[in-house]
Order: structure tokens, then sequence, then C-alpha cells
């Protein structure tokens, strides 16, 4: 990286350089070589900063958050890594305003103390905001577009914009953040008043499912394949007997096939040939091709 531009983003408040820094420790499945240089952001405004500096420099980051649904490759990532984490959140009346880097599980329980619901779906999914919005996150009937309504962002020239609700593009698992340069800042929540026992209910209800059925205790990425269509890919892998299968220290869950856990050691390349074997076993068995949910970096 050129010298002035990394004494200008060192210098930048509420931001982190982290040169060769492991992608392992930034991922939830514990997966990934080194990002040549690692730049932490804590607030909207070194975000803004700091991606303005570095189109300056014609440089385009890899954007993440908490790192729940990436796999990093085992060489690593060449130039520049920003990790989104401003975090702070606020709410006013009916609205839940959230940066980019706040966790979905301290959002959702943002919203249950102010007696809103509508969030209730999120609690427990190990993602932030901006990962929430960027792939429309969701769980037990739950998704994010059902809530948001509009969100901020910088484009590809660093520029700064606004989405509407309905200027998303909302599909399964899809955003229009899928398809472009954009880095999210900012989500803004349009929830329902709700008796806070109630919420607290289902909140609890859902993390009990996912601690019950979800292999919580070991790293992984959360649910590696798409759901196709009139069928789920956990039913399908199990089906096809492939529970506890196991390549290097990447393993299907013994708990939910639809997970693949790192067992101990797992490269990037065991996690791959592990899809990959998967794939082929449920097309050749059902005909149906799994699409992947998570990114593979």
């Amino acid at each position: 990286m050129d010298k002035n531009l990394t004494l200008y983003l060192t210098g930048l408040p509420d931001t982190l350089l982290l040169f060769n820094e492991p992608m392992s420790r930034h991922t939830t499945f514990g997966i990934g070589g080194p990002a040549e240089v690692l730049i932490q952001v804590n607030t909207k405004d070194a975000a803004r900063a700091a991606a303005r500096a570095l189109k300056e420099y014609d440089i385009t980051p890899c954007v993440i958050g908490n790192g729940s649904n990436i796999l990093v490759s085992d060489e690593g990532i060449r130039g520049a890594v920003m990790k989104i984490c401003c975090g702070e959140y606020r709410v006013s009346g009916n609205t839940v305003y959230a940066g980019a880097g706040a966790t979905l599980n301290k959002l959702a329980a943002a919203a249950r103390d102010a007696g809103l619901s509508g969030l209730e779906f999120a609690y427990g999914i190990p993602g932030t905001v901006g990962g929430a919005v960027y792939m429309n996150a969701g769980a037990y009937g739950g998704q994010i577009a059902d809530v948001l309504r509009a969100s901020e962002y910088l484009d590809g020239s660093g520029k700064a914009g606004m989405f509407s609700k309905d200027e998303h593009g909302f599909g399964y698992r899809d955003s229009v953040y899928m398809h472009g340069e954009y880095i999210i800042l900012e989500a803004e929540f349009a929830l329902n008043n709700g008796e806070i026992s109630e919420i607290d209910e289902k909140m609890r209800d859902y993390l009990k499912r996912r601690r019950d059925s979800q292999p919580l205790e070991l790293p992984s990425a959360g649910s590696v394949f798409k759901r196709p269509a009139g069928n789920y890919a956990g039913a399908l892998i199990e089906k096809c007997g492939l529970k506890g299968s196991r390549i290097g220290g990447a393993e299907v869950s013994e708990k939910h096939a639809g997970f693949i856990v790192n067992r101990g050691g797992a490269t990037c390349e065991d996690v791959k040939r592990l899809i990959e074997h998967i794939r082929e076993t449920v097309l050749r068995e059902y005909g149906i091709m799994l699409e992947c949910e998570i990114r593979i970096i």
C-alpha cells in the first residue's frame, strides 16, 4: 500500500490498521489466510473517510462485518479488507436506526427493550446489520425485507446515498447490494408496538430452537446452501447419508446436515472439497444442484 495512504489511514480517528492479518481471526469459521491490510472502522465517519481515501488510490476493499457468512482462501486476501464495526444504534418511536456493524443480537434486544416487535427472528443470527441487509438474512418465517425501511451506503465512487425499501431489490438471500460496489453504513427498521414479555418469549424460543438444532458449539459459517425450491438443503444432505462426512478438518455436522463445521485445523480447501462432494452427491441422488449461500473469497 502506498506510504502516504498508509499514513493517512493510520491517523484516522476510530480506525485500526492491521497488516498481514490472519482472516481466521475475523471469520466465524476460523479459516482464512492473511489479509494484506485489514482496515477496521468503528464509526460511519471513519468508514466514509477510509473508503474515499482508498478510492483515490483506485483500491476497492473487500468489505466484511462479523465474518459469519464467508469462507476465506487459505492464501488470504490481496489488497485491502475493510471491517465495518460501526455498531451504534438508537430507537425513536417505532423506528430503530442501526450502524452496519451492530450485531443482530444487540439490535433485536434493543427493539425488545423498547417494546418493539418485528426483529425477533434475528435474535441468535451471528451476523451484523450490514451483512443481514446485504443478503436479506432471515429465519423462522421472518426476513430483513419485512422490516427494513431504508439503508444508507457509499457507492463505488465513494458517494453517499440512500435506498428506500422498494429500491433494495430484495429476493431470497439477495439484494441490490450483492450486484454492485457498495459499503452499507446504516439501516432503518420500521417495527410494531408489542408487549416486552411476549417479544422476549418469542426470542427465547427461537434461541432455544437454534441451540437444539444447530451446531453452535463448533466454528461454522451458518447454513452452507440456499433452500432449494420445495425442499430443504439439510434434509436432502441427510437423506444422502452425508451427516458426519469429513474431509480434513471440515465435517458435515452430525447435528444439522445443512452446516459444515470446523472440527479443528480445517482449511478453505477442505471446506470447498466437502461442498463439492455434497453438491455432486445431492445432484446425483435427487437431481437438485444446491447453491451456496456462503461467500467464498
